[in-house]
């Protein structure tokens, strides 16, 4: 704008000096001309974010094509199976074009905007904006344009067709960042089955808030019969209607189906919790009046977790990871000191497994206190990449929905998996051949067939159910 009224000021300063005759030099073409930094337009690429993740769904954006933006500031928030992750601007610059919209999927090492750069710039740091070979039609683009003199592109300022030609009416936005929303508001939506484009945001600057939500969602669902899309009525022909996957459900999608090219097998047994049930109930009295670590009750989760640690010490192969040679190309064992065991857990976006680290150094206490914390992030959809990586085996509580029994499936890099079903309460006989009342509990075990054996998964399965059913020996094994 500031180049356009400059260059009016200096035609009329020229037309001024024409009627005075100066000499026709005295304007030349080539005494006024356009920098390049000011029309360098770049594509700004997804960088890798680590874990080998290569794409990630755009969960909102920050800016809108034509927003100013300066170093440092939030262009958008991406997430991958393993967390959200914000974007920052590496310029000053004006956006110019956004190429993916809330909601798809965006490619790493992809473009995800155009950005205007303002102010000077090293050349290193502008070709680090692109990959070699990408985006070289805007730097000639912005060379040639600098190269015209300032007259000339007036000029072309002035006979565009686009400048001439009335602008076509076109329906006002919603607001200046009418698909801005917090998280909360996100969630929302999806729970209500609501696209946040549909909704009139009467936030800061058109942002959607909750009550925008709940009252179109409430205006939806009060609209006459005729306006809204139902079912057809019993007896009616079938329907079937293409539904996109989310993005955990994608990431699960291709999660799971490498994870079957994997050899299975499973192992299952009953444990009896009685013992363990006992205990729990007698720390969870003193935990009531002396809470440790903030933990006022403890589960049977925390004990499991450490059995299956304690027998990780006996059977290290179950905390190892199958690769490939890179000199002899035969498959290898990589064996790992930590015990990172990942724990499934249901949230309002799907299936997640964030991971407890280092478990063999942790005692009981601790490891409920991290079990809460990660339970705490997962509910809120907080938890971080660090959280969500590095596990080495995973333990699977589906008991505490529902279900006696459960076929896991072996997460990619792991080599084994435990299921648990849920707790139930059964007559069986003691010793003496005196009927009891006894908690049981199926665990049901996957590995890697193609490096673990039947044998040796019963023999590590088996320590894991003398340790739940004898906690007290726990002691002798606890650092």
């Amino acid at each position: 704008m500031r180049l356009h009224l400059y260059s009016r000021f200096l035609l009329r300063q020229g037309n001024v000096y024409s009627g005075l005759n100066f000499p026709r030099q005295f304007l030349s073409a080539r005494t006024f001309h356009a920098t390049a930094r000011a029309q360098v337009i770049k594509p700004f690429l997804l960088a890798d974010i680590g874990e080998g993740i290569r794409e990630c769904e755009i969960i909102q954006w920050f800016v809108e094509p034509g927003a100013r933006v300066e170093e440092w500031d939030k262009l958008c928030e991406v997430q991958s199976d393993k967390a959200s992750v914000e974007i920052t601007s590496k310029f000053d610059g004006v956006i110019k074009k956004l190429y993916y919209e809330a909601g798809e999927m965006a490619k790493v090492g992809k473009p995800l905007v155009d950005i205007d750069i303002q102010g000077e710039i090293k050349e290193e740091d502008l070709a680090a904006l692109t990959e070699p070979g990408t985006g070289g039609v805007s730097q000639i683009q912005a060379q040639d344009q600098a190269k015209k003199p300032l007259d000339a592109q007036v000029t072309e300022s002035i006979q565009s067709p686009e400048n001439s030609s009335v602008p076509e009416k076109v329906s006002p936005p919603k607001g200046k960042h009418a698909t801005l929303a917090t998280p909360a508001v996100r969630h929302l939506t999806k729970q209500l089955d609501v696209r946040i484009e549909d909704v009139d945001g009467t936030g800061r600057d058109g942002r959607v808030l909750k009550d925008d939500v709940y009252q179109f969602a409430k205006q939806r669902d009060t609209a006459p019969a005729q306006l809204r899309s139902s079912p057809l009525a019993p007896g009616g022909p079938q329907t079937e209607t293409p539904t996109k996957l989310s993005n955990t459900q994608y990431q699960m999608f291709k999660t799971m189906t490498n994870s079957l090219a994997i050899p299975h097998f499973l192992y299952a047994d009953e444990i009896d919790f009685s013992n363990l049930s006992e205990l729990r109930a007698r720390l969870n009295k003193g935990l009531a009046k002396s809470p440790i670590n903030e933990i006022r009750k403890i589960s049977f989760l925390p004990f499991v977790i450490k059995a299956v640690s304690m027998a990780i010490q006996q059977y290290p192969i179950l905390n190892a990871r199958v690769d490939t040679d890179p000199e002899s190309g035969k498959p290898i064992l990589i064996m790992r000191s930590q015990h990172n065991i990942g724990i499934a857990i249901d949230t309002p976006s799907g299936l997640m497994v964030p991971v407890i680290k280092d478990v063999s150094n942790l005692d009981i206490a601790s490891i409920a206190a991290e079990l809460n914390r990660l339970q705490s992030l997962a509910t809120t959809g907080k938890l971080s990449s660090k959280d969500l990586s590095g596990g080495t085996i995973t333990v699977s509580n589906i008991g505490n929905i529902g279900g006696t029994y459960v076929s896991p499936v072996i997460v990619e890099k792991e080599v084994a998996i435990l299921g648990m079903g849920k707790m139930r309460t059964i007559p069986a006989f003691d010793e003496n051949g005196a009927v009891v009342k006894k908690q049981i509990c199926n665990f049901s075990w996957s590995a890697d067939h193609r490096v673990i054996d039947g044998a040796t998964m019963a023999r590590a399965a088996e320590v894991v159910r003398s340790f739940v059913e004898d906690p007290d020996s726990m002691v002798m094994h606890l650092r």
